[in-house]
Formats: structure tokens, C-alpha cells, sequence
């Protein structure tokens, strides 16, 4: 069956277990801890918890109080923001090689960006396609020394240094990109029939900042457990901290988080 139709499945399914559904959008959360009572404390640390948290999840349609969170709020991809971008999305601009590079087989494409990903792109694209242009800013790549020798390496492929894309143009498709040399600011027209951006991603974690520590990039610390910083707080999919972001390792966070929110709720106090 196609995605849509398992989704709907998914959902008729957790209507009959008796979940509540809330469409609403997160614009903080917030950690209430209450002291233990005295006779908590006489308890064994192996029975309680110092302190009994509860978390607010502030939103427009108003406060969720809960023992437990996760947080899948995934993440963006970073735009150009130029004239034709959002026009020709899904109409030969692309965020993701490994997902719609088999649509351009035989055809001639371009990948923006100069890192791990718009290399391995590159490298991917480049076994399908015709021509792969491969167009950074810089005059140097920042991807890994291997993933570069494989790259040089493709015959098929030929690397525009210091340009930038102006404009994507076409009418229902991706006919040609408007390009400009940084240091001459020469512009010229590239005849592409698809353009694969590869700038990097953002996650969308902002709304969390403050009460779950992040690293330098935003994403969420987490392990494999999904289990974040804060006892409580678990993160899975893009916006947790990992290696591979794809929606069969999203599907797998989902698992371990569950299993980790079980298993904290078990030994709540």
C-alpha cells in the first residue's frame, strides 16, 4: 500500500487505543519539579526520584501538561532563497539525491554545496546521470580528503568553483540555473533538467532551547536510547543528535523512545 494509506492505518489504530490528537503549534516547554514529601525521602534512592517534574508544553491552542515528552519536531532543509526555488520544488529542485536522483537518469543535473553531502550526492548522482555539475562558493571543497579523490575520480563530473546560483528557471520544470562567478561576478546560464541543494540542515529545536542542552549545531543530545539530558525528555528523528538522518532511522528513534518513555514512566514517582 502506498504511504499515505499505512499513515491513516497508523492513526485508526492509536484512535482505537484511546489517543488524544492535538494540532497545535510548540512555542516552549517548560519543567515544574515539586519537592519530595518527607516520606519520599525516607525512601531508597532505588524507589524514588529527588524531585517529581511535570512538563508544560506551551501552545497556541493552549498548555499540555505531561509526565514525559518526546520531541520529533525533525529538520529543515537550508534554503537558497532565490527566484524559482520554492516555485520548482518537487519540479526538478530537490533537497534529497537518494530520493529522487532515479528521476533523472540519463539527464544532466547540478548539486549546490561543498560538504560531505553535496559530495556524496554528487558521487551518487553521478552513476545515473548523464553530467553532474557540481557548483560551490569556495574554490576548495569541506568535504572529507576521500570523499573529494572519489569525486575527481567521476568522469562525468566537472566542479564550478567560486559561483553561486542567482535564479532557477523554468516553466513547469527545471530548465536552467542563472549562475555567478564570485570573483568576476560574470553570470551565465547553465542548462540543467534538475537541481539537488545540498547547503545543510536545521534543526527545529529552537522552541526547546534553554531547557534541553543541544550542540553547537542546535541538534538535541540524545544517544541511540533517544533519552536526552533531561530525565523525562526524549528526542527522535532528524533533530537529535546521530549520524544518518533518513526516515527508516526516524521510524527507529520512534521505537526507542517509546520503549525509553515506558520504561521512565515505570519507575515515576
Amino acid at each position: 500500500i502506498n504511504g499515505l494509506d499505512m499513515g491513516m492505518q497508523f492513526r485508526e489504530l492509536a484512535d482505537k487505543l484511546g489517543c488524544e490528537f492535538a494540532e497545535a503549534r510548540a512555542g516552549a516547554l517548560e519543567m515544574a519539579c515539586e519537592s519530595p514529601s518527607p516520606e519520599e525521602v525516607e525512601l531508597t534512592a532505588a524507589d524514588r526520584r529527588q524531585e517529581v517534574c511535570k512538563f508544560l508544553v506551551h501552545t497556541e491552542q493552549g498548555d499540555f501538561e505531561a509526565k514525559s515528552v518526546i520531541i520529533a519536531s525533525g529538520a529543515s532543509h537550508a534554503k537558497l532563497a532565490v527566484p524559482g526555488e520554492a516555485e520548482l520544488t518537487g519540479a526538478g529542485v530537490s533537497y534529497c539525491a537518494t530520493c529522487d536522483g532515479a528521476f533523472f537518469r540519463g539527464r544532466t543535473v547540478a548539486v549546490i554545496g561543498g560538504g560531505d553531502v553535496a559530495v556524496e550526492d554528487a558521487i551518487f548522482l553521478a552513476r545515473a546521470c548523464e553530467k553532474v555539475y557540481l557548483i560551490h562558493r569556495r574554490d576548495e571543497l569541506r568535504a572529507a580528503s576521500i570523499l573529494q579523490t572519489a569525486l575527481m575520480e567521476l568522469p562525468n563530473v566537472e566542479i564550478i568553483w567560486d559561483t553561486v546560483v542567482e535564479k532557477i528557471e523554468g516553466e513547469s520544470q527545471v530548465e536552467q540555473l542563472q549562475i555567478r562567478n564570485i570573483r568576476n561576478n560574470e553570470v551565465s546560464a547553465l542548462p540543467v533538467a534538475g537541481v539537488f541543494i545540498a547547503v545543510g540542515i536545521h534543526p527545529n529545536s529552537e522552541a526547546f532551547h534553554g531547557l534541553v542542552p543541544c550542540d553547537e549545531q542546535g541538534y538535541i543530545i540524545a544517544g541511540e536510547d533517544c533519552a536526552s539530558q533531561v530525565p523525562g525528555v526524549f528526542a527522535a528523528g532528524d533533530v537529535r543528535t546521530k549520524k544518518l538522518r533518513q526516515i527508516i532511522t526516524a521510524v527507529s528513534d520512534g521505537a526507542c523512545a517509546v520503549a525509553g518513555v515506558q520504561h521512565y514512566l515505570l519507575n515515576y514517582k
